[in-house]
């Protein structure tokens, strides 16, 4: 979901939260873990037939997974309505996965009609239950303003706490806010510092953010005196997660 033209871009999480992973007990689908386990092995019939008694029965652990279930395909026809239908018991209970994927879902027009301000509605609840991905992705709701009125400071807001987790994507974004100066003063050092922590953060698998980050990082370096490159890596370096994000 880009958010500008610009070189620097702003990016916003587009996967849908993954299975509960729980210790894997006897194989017969009864229990959560039973069925969890039917899932780990790639028994996909026996874990979606698990969950779906488990979820009939109002589990919003398993009614939550039975809609990343339909939502992929896996033991059943792939079915995006019914992939939503129980994202949302799920969610009504208070499931923050569900609520995340219920946003990316509305954001995305998947299943359902697109609905910015359903998504940034769902990014909220799952975002104020410290899903980090949530909180990016409301973040970047306000930087666009999709769903809700641009607003350049609350977007910087919603970065700085899923940045504070350590989240790649979120600190990529605060490095694009202060590179422009966008709901924060321009300041290149810092920029660089968040460039500098989502490269190091980006996981090996996603290589084109990874990149990315590491351009602009290197593309705001060129800007920078020696002395205040040196400042940039240091921030970066003592930077840890819970540690709070300037």
């Amino acid at each position: 979901m880009a958010v500008s033209k610009r070189t620097i871009r702003l990016v916003a999480a587009a996967v849908l939260s993954i299975l509960m992973v729980l210790a894997a007990p006897p194989a017969t689908a009864q229990t959560f873990e039973d069925a969890m386990a039917a899932y780990e092995r790639g028994d996909y019939a026996a874990a979606f037939a698990g969950f779906r008694v488990l979820a009939g029965r109002g589990d919003a652990a398993a009614q939550f997974n039975l809609g990343l279930m339909y939502n992929n395909g896996q033991g059943v026809p792939q079915d995006y309505a019914e992939a939503v239908k129980w994202y949302r018991r799920a969610a009504a209970q208070g499931d923050a996965a569900a609520q995340f994927n219920l946003g990316l879902i509305h954001a995305n027009g998947q299943g359902v009609a697109q609905d910015y301000a359903e998504a940034v509605k769902w990014y909220r609840r799952a975002a104020g239950q410290g899903i980090a991905s949530a909180q990016s992705n409301l973040g970047v709701m306000y930087a666009s303003g999709q769903g809700v009125p641009q607003d350049y400071a609350e977007a910087v807001k919603w970065y700085r706490r899923a940045a504070a987790q350590g989240y790649a994507s979120a600190q990529f974004n605060l490095g694009v806010m202060y590179n422009e100066g966008r709901g924060v003063p321009q300041d290149y050092v810092r920029a660089h510092m968040w460039f500098n922590l989502a490269a190091a953060r980006t996981p090996a698998a996603e290589l084109d953010r990874r990149a990315k980050a590491t351009r602009n990082r290197d593309r705001v370096a060129r800007l920078l005196s020696p002395e205040a490159l040196a400042r940039a890596q240091r921030l970066a370096r003592d930077w840890k997660p819970g540690s709070g994000a300037e």
